[in-house]
């Protein structure tokens, strides 16, 4: 294994920083940053292509020692501890390994639902916080949702803030893009599933507990600030609440989603 050293900023190391901070560097390079021990290892064993493997010089841990050791056809760098630093964004420490990866087509037309493992999907509507994006992959992964899909104007999937909240469940899970309900309502119908598209609206008549979750759902979470849009309103066969009794008038977007996907995992798994 050759290493470039880059020991001080130079045109590369800008080309990095940009992938951190700017989501149409990441779109016109097809590549994203991975920072982080599980990440690192979720994206090596789903075998997600690694382009760049950037690393720390001087004293290795066994962790990052083993993965460079393993030969993978990328390039690799050595980098100062100030510049991975950098990289490494909030971290108090500074990072051994940083991966720089290929992104992958997230189109929904590429994605049979007869080669995923469940029938049961979620989506999020115009999600704006990264953070949340990467929770809700998280906890769909741990319950036992086939995918999650991404519809309307929204944050980043390939966000560091979204990676770091998915720890590594991104790169093991279908995370997909619709432009619309009405792409993912002709996507659906190309299954030859019946599915029961369930809005979750505060306002809704029946609670979520009351629908059998067991049978093909996709289970649709509003935007944060202004709940599901009309046009999903108008693709719901279903619209369920969650029951609250404090003097919250809502919940957040990821924690209705992680309480929607336990109640589909406590019914198929009773």
């Amino acid at each position: 294994m050759d290493a470039i050293k880059v020991t001080r900023p130079s045109g590369l190391s800008m080309q990095w920083q940009s992938l951190l901070t700017n989501r149409t560097k990441r779109t016109q390079s097809g590549k994203f940053i991975v920072q982080g021990v599980r990440p690192i290892n979720a994206v090596i064993a789903q075998n997600w292509e690694i382009e760049s493997l950037l690393f720390l010089s001087g004293k290795l841990s066994d962790w990052a020692k083993g993965i460079i050791s393993q030969g993978m056809k990328c390039k690799y760098y050595e980098l100062s501890p100030e510049i991975m630093k950098e990289l490494g964004e909030k971290n108090e420490s500074v990072p051994e390994l940083i991966a720089i990866v290929k992104s992958r087509d997230t189109s929904l037309s590429k994605i049979k639902l007869s080669n995923l493992r469940s029938k049961m999907v979620l989506v999020l509507d115009r999600p704006q916080n990264p953070g949340n994006i990467g929770a809700v992959v998280r906890s769909a992964d741990a319950l036992g949702a086939s995918m999650v899909v991404i519809t309307g104007h929204s944050a980043d999937i390939y966000d560091p803030k979204a990676i770091r909240a998915s720890r590594g469940s991104l790169f093991a899970l279908s995370v997909t893009l619709a432009a619309s309900p009405a792409d993912f309502k002709a996507w659906l119908s190309q299954q030859k599933t019946n599915f029961s598209i369930v809005g979750l609206s505060k306002d809704a008549g029946q609670i979520l507990w009351d629908y059998d979750l067991t049978k093909p759902t996709a289970i649709i979470v509003g935007n944060e600030t202004w709940g599901l849009s009309k046009q999903w309103k108008e693709a719901c066969t279903n619209l369920a609440s969650i029951p609250m009794h404090g003097t919250a008038s809502s919940l957040n977007a990821a924690s209705s989603a992680a309480i929607s996907l336990y109640e589909y995992s406590r019914q198929t798994h009773h």
